[in-house]
């Protein structure tokens, strides 16, 4: 089973936008995913709930894991966790455990890259990203591309010495698929053919196990 959790301590930096998209995505393609919810906030739950309203789209086994882990179903192929913000220290290491890929979105601005320049840095001291027994990206997320606060954020990763696989515009289409339960691919392509191609590097990295 692939195990792929998104995290960043910072709260608001769209860890349930990917998680949830990632969950639709291997999902389409057929695989047996589960999607588990480890924030208080249960905004992942919810989302899967929307998505009951809906025949004919791929089944994503919810997981409440806010008071504690949860075990998919046997046969589940991929598992996507969505963490809660504010994680640090021995509960890292927990949520590690097991873990192929962690990917860490950030959003342009001072205050995330500076937030998120201090949690890397906690993550990479973690035993499991040093042995490299689970590999660790970057996504900035919400980007607007003709700023200077993209470029800053921009300059900022790619100096990482750490994949940084693509960055993610800010699209109301992403608004309305958390709205209705559904992953941006499965909205219209007309809608959101510029939004999809965004996301080939990171299908292309998570391939590469």
């Amino acid at each position: 089973m692939q195990t792929i959790l998104l995290m960043n301590a910072k709260g608001g930096c769209g860890k349930t936008t990917l998680a949830t998209n990632i969950a639709t995505w291997f999902a389409d393609d057929g695989a047996k995913v589960a999607l588990a919810d480890y924030d208080p906030q249960g905004s992942a739950l919810d989302w899967l709930q929307a998505r009951e309203a809906y025949e004919g789209i791929p089944a994503i086994e919810p997981l409440d894991a806010s008071k504690g882990s949860a075990k998919p179903a046997r046969g589940t192929e991929v598992l996507v966790i969505d963490a809660p913000a504010g994680t640090h220290g021995n509960s890292i290491n927990q949520l590690l455990r097991r873990v192929d890929e962690v990917i860490v979105p950030v959003l342009p601005s001072a205050i995330d890259m500076r937030a998120c320049n201090r949690f890397l840095s906690e993550l990479l001291g973690s035993g499991r990203i040093s042995r490299k027994q689970t590999r660790l990206a970057v996504v900035a997320n919400r980007v607007r591309e003709n700023t200077r606060v993209y470029q800053q954020l921009s300059d900022y990763l790619g100096h990482l010495e750490l994949p940084f696989l693509t960055h993610l515009r800010e699209s109301q289409a992403y608004i309305r698929a958390a709205e209705s339960g559904l992953g941006i691919f499965e909205l219209a392509p007309s809608l959101v053919w510029q939004d999809v191609v965004q996301w080939d590097p990171v299908f292309d990295w998570l391939r590469q196990r």
